[in-house]
């Protein structure tokens, strides 16, 4: 998997290259070559740039995801970079480690906003914990899952957080993420926020 930077500083910042050793970096997308590989294109969004001008001459139908480097990230960039195409926006000073998770995430076809928006999108979809769609009785979703598992499901369908849904199950949070993968592998799904849609009843 290659990594693409797209920055006008072309020394980059020492965690880049911890997470990605053979990453290449450029000032403008048309000085790199052999983008026919597989990879991610990363573009460095500073303080006083504006987004769709360092997204301007992206094919964002290209094949390669796009990921946004923000100085200074908060819910107002991330969405702009979504709705410009990207698939994920985090800290340019991200350590080494969050962005190789963020490069797994998109390159499985997830999206990659923040803990604290897809908190707040999961939140929108939710619904009370215990609070069922009528025709949502006998969900499809159900029947992949043991007993346990629905139940962490529809805890973080209903908007609670890891540590939220360890304290009313009496598990430890490492348990609950253990049910969460098992739960996206059976169901199929990326993250939080489709698990929300599914169990609350606005994906069929």
């Amino acid at each position: 998997m290659q990594h693409w930077i797209i920055d006008t500083d072309l020394g980059g910042m020492p965690s880049w290259r911890e997470a990605f050793p053979e990453l290449q970096i450029a000032a403008r997308l048309s000085e790199i070559a052999a983008l026919n590989q597989a990879g991610i294109i990363w573009c460095r969004l500073r303080v006083d740039e504006n987004i769709d001008a360092i997204l301007a001459d992206i094919d964002m139908t290209s094949g390669h995801p796009v990921v946004v480097l923000s100085d200074a990230p908060d819910e107002a960039v991330v969405m702009q970079a979504l709705a410009a195409g990207a698939l994920g926006c985090c800290n340019s000073r991200a350590a080494p480690e969050v962005l190789r998770q963020v490069a797994t995430v998109v390159c499985n076809g997830g999206l990659w906003i923040g803990q604290s928006l897809l908190q707040r999108l999961v939140s929108s979809t939710a619904k009370p914990y215990g609070q069922r769609p009528k025709e949502d009785k006998n969900s499809d979703w159900e029947d992949k899952l043991s007993e346990r598992e629905v139940q962490v499901a529809r805890l973080v369908a209903s908007g609670s957080s890891n540590r939220e849904v360890a304290n009313h199950l009496a598990i430890s949070e490492r348990t609950v993420k253990a049910h969460l993968t098992a739960i996206f592998e059976k169901l199929a799904l990326r993250d939080r926020l489709q698990l929300s849609v599914t169990v609350n009843g606005l994906l069929r």
